[in-house]
């Protein structure tokens, strides 16, 4: 994959900062939270999916957490945030940690963050999509150092029709006890893996709000690198400075690299296009259609992998249809993969096009762990993590896959508010081991909140849920109850 061009644009992105920030009140805010979870086997897909990792996947189980942060000001432009979330959720290994823990500093519109914070900077729905391909809302937060614009901005000199948002961030895995525990140390992995993130994204819109439709297009790359193999035949991956570089500009690694990554690049990188057509009336109808086209490989970047990727549609509906706000039906594609077979050197005389395929989205020869944090996929949870694994194997063995998903939320009561989730499963496994049968599910979730006037800041929630059919590891009916408090001052 080369993707050294957005080096260049990210430069050019933090050089053409805007005064444009979204405010937030200076002070104190303490959230607490605590659910119960009851089901006749795992906790059911959809009330385990897309929680920053924190519901526990074996039930009955649950979780509680507390945590508190400060906003502050000082100059012209300038504010500071610190935070600190700490969580216990049973059963799972070691049941206490550590959610959330950062500090950040910001100056108009720009951010940096250094520690682990639950962000969701995703095009697509955070309530309602079955998740971004790159990086979701699926997994505990990485502790990483990420310089952003995490809103939308101006661009330099392009008025008020051209808006951008980007990032570039550095992050460290520390799940290499759970790792040793989860493994009993029968398979080989790279621990203390090291991980780089960025993106940029443009939008094309009237921000004095006089034309309806908008354009958001952009790219994510990602990229797995360093760290050390439990192999001591193995032992350290490159990790020097230069061979970051390399990693951010998606080059292939030097003499110190694998055979593997001196062929194709540098560690195990991934990354997407990201499109998203929208149109919004005066008076608050909104209709949204979007594509994110997943790629792990030079054929991928080339769009030679078919139809893979997320497609997307979402309504929103004016503030008078109370009853329904939104609606989002997706489709998640990926089977192609750029084909069965993957060549790396042949005869182009002989066979003219390009080499490339069974490009195993999510796995890694090297870094077998794959796009996953605490076995937790840090993409799409509907590529079912590692830790569904019955064998207890590392990996994604469910990689060839095809979705239907259904996602609706509106607002009963003025204190009352819906959402459900159902998602149509199929899975092929992986072009290198392929299922006998197709494996087929169904998982489906119904959810009110119910926020009372005469308690400010409390919320309660009461979710119902269930899985169907052989796509999962244990299927089962399951309901939860949670209570949170969320209190400013």
């Amino acid at each position: 994959m080369q993707v050294k061009h957005i080096i260049i644009a990210t430069l050019a992105m933090f050089a053409s900062l805007a005064a444009a920030q979204t405010e937030n009140s200076d002070g104190f805010a303490w959230r607490t939270e605590m659910t119960a979870i009851i089901s006749t086997d795992d906790t059911p897909f959809w009330m385990a999916s897309n929680r920053y990792g924190l519901a526990p996947l074996d039930a009955p189980g649950g979780y509680a957490s507390a945590g508190a942060l400060y906003r502050g000001s000082f100059l012209s432009g300038w504010r500071w945030e610190a935070g600190l979330d700490l969580a216990v959720a049973a059963p799972r290994y070691r049941n206490a940690f550590v959610r959330q823990a950062y500090g950040e500093l910001g100056y108009r519109s720009l951010k940096l963050i250094v520690g682990s914070k639950e962000q969701y900077t995703s095009l697509w729905d955070r309530e309602l999509s079955s998740g971004d391909m790159v990086r979701s809302a699926n997994a505990r937060p990485m502790p990483e150092v990420m310089l952003s614009i995490p809103d939308y901005s101006p661009f330099w000199l392009a008025g008020r029709w051209v808006q951008l948002r980007g990032s570039f961030s550095v992050g460290r895995s520390f799940d290499t006890d759970y790792l040793r525990h989860f493994t009993q140390e029968r398979q080989t992995y790279v621990r203390d893996v090291l991980w780089h993130y960025k993106s940029l994204h443009f939008r094309l819109k009237d921000s004095e709000g006089g034309f309806p439709l908008s354009l958001e297009f952009g790219l994510q790359h990602g990229a797995q690198w360093g760290g050390v193999s439990t192999d001591p035949k193995i032992g350290a991956q490159p990790r020097s400075i230069g061979d970051f570089l390399r990693v951010a500009a998606g080059m292939a690694g030097d003499d110190n690299a694998t055979l593997s990554d001196q062929i194709n690049v540098l560690g195990n990188q991934y990354g997407s296009y990201d499109f998203r057509l929208s149109y919004n009336a005066s008076c608050g109808l909104g209709i949204g259609a979007y594509h994110q086209r997943y790629f792990e490989d030079k054929s991928g970047t080339e769009f030679l992998n078919g139809m893979d990727g997320l497609w997307g549609l979402q309504l929103d509906l004016p503030p008078s249809l109370r009853w329904i706000r939104k609606i989002v039906f997706e489709i998640l594609e990926t089977r192609n993969q750029t084909g069965p077979f993957h060549f790396i050197e042949f005869d182009h005389e002989k066979h003219p096009g390009r080499g490339g395929g069974a490009d195993n989205y999510y796995n890694n020869g090297e870094y077998v762990t794959g796009l996953s944090y605490f076995n937790r996929s840090i993409g799409s949870p509907l590529l079912t993590s590692p830790e569904y694994n019955a064998d207890g194997k590392l990996g994604f063995p469910d990689t060839r896959t095809h979705h239907l998903h259904f996602g609706i939320a509106g607002q009963l009561l003025p204190e009352l508010t819906f959402r459900a989730l159902f998602t149509v499963m199929k899975t092929w496994g992986t072009h290198y081991r392929p299922y006998l049968n197709t494996k087929k599910g169904m998982s489906g979730m119904g959810e009110l909140s119910y926020s009372p006037a005469f308690l400010p800041g409390w919320t309660l929630t009461g979710t119902i849920a269930a899985d169907r059919g052989d796509y999962l590891r244990k299927k089962g009916i399951g309901a939860s109850i949670g209570i949170a408090r969320n209190l400013a001052k």
